[in-house]
């Protein structure tokens, strides 16, 4: 398996806050609700559920989605807003949207909550449309290339860019003169003979929290359509619908919050691997490569320190 470099690590510049993972990733996890992820439609990003979600942050961003149902109403997610400022407010992530207007409109009340930090996930070529309040922190979306990122540096008050990036050109955005916060969206292969990047430093968490699952662990997601996921690209472990319940309801059922716990030591295949701990596992990618919401695909050490 060719890595991208020999050496190691990557020498990843101080602004690049999350690297092939969520930038909670390596924060502390409490075992109760942190932040709210909440997609306001069906999204029409650069990748779809039908032909597969490559993103190692692809949580956050903007895809292409199927809605089973009608979409939520906006007064709707507001009202659902507002409980979880009063329930957790945490972090909140509003992402997917059909018409940056709806981000918009949505984002500039969250600001007005007691939410610590809400966050506007806006594709680049969205966010000169659309007028943000200062309470809310915009990630820009973008895909990696030299035009793309040209215009993304010139932009004002941006918390964030989350870049789209292949592995072959992860050493480029070392480069990119930022003033905030980069989310490095490693984009996976397939398969684990398709890798072509050093998946140990990839996966690698410095601040490991053995208890927790490191992105699932204190994680509510709500689609377009109102269903509530453990992960925004788990579509198929459905805990409710805003549209019949609350978010208390919801926290009072055991189905989501047994992924909060659901630690890397746990799963068969890492049981007992002294990496375990330190090596970030990403539910969604794993599921996609594996079909088996407990498999791992993507293993550096592909069984071989058990042999």
């Amino acid at each position: 398996m060719e890595t991208v470099r020999n050496n190691i690590l990557w020498p990843k510049p101080k602004n690049i806050t999350a690297f092939a993972k969520p930038p909670w990733a390596e924060k502390e996890h409490t075992g109760k609700l942190e932040r709210l992820i909440v997609q306001l439609g069906a999204g029409n990003g650069k990748f779809s559920e039908i032909t597969g979600i490559p993103r190692s942050i692809g949580c956050i961003g903007n895809n292409r989605f199927i809605l089973r149902e009608d979409p939520v109403e906006v007064d709707r997610i507001k009202e659902i807003l507002y409980e979880f400022s009063l329930i957790s407010g945490g972090d909140l992530y509003l992402t997917n949207y059909d018409d940056p207007r709806t981000l918009e409109e949505i984002s500039n009340y969250a600001a007005s909550l007691d939410i610590e930090n809400v966050y506007a996930v806006v594709k680049l070529e969205d966010f000169n449309k659309i007028s943000l309040s200062p309470g809310v922190k915009p990630i820009v979306e973008l895909e990696y290339s030299k035009e793309n990122v040209e215009k993304a540096v010139t932009l004002e008050d941006v918390h964030a860019l989350l870049l789209m990036v292949q592995s072959k050109e992860v050493e480029k955005v070392f480069d990119i003169p930022f003033y905030g916060e980069i989310y490095v969206d490693l984009l996976f292969p397939g398969s684990l003979r398709k890798v072509d990047f050093d998946l140990m430093e990839v996966k690698r968490v410095y601040t490991p929290t053995p208890e927790y699952h490191p992105c699932l662990s204190g994680t509510l997601a709500i689609t377009g359509e109102g269903f509530v996921l453990p992960c925004p690209l788990l579509r198929n472990f459905i805990g409710g619908n805003i549209k019949q319940m609350t978010l208390k309801q919801i926290l009072r059922k055991r189905k989501l919050k047994r992924f909060w716990k659901l630690k890397k030591a746990s799963l068969e295949a890492c049981n007992g691997c002294p990496f375990a701990p330190i090596c970030h596992d990403c539910r969604a990618l794993e599921y996609r490569a594996s079909g088996d919401i407990y498999g791992i695909e993507y293993c550096p050490l592909d069984g071989e320190f058990f042999k």
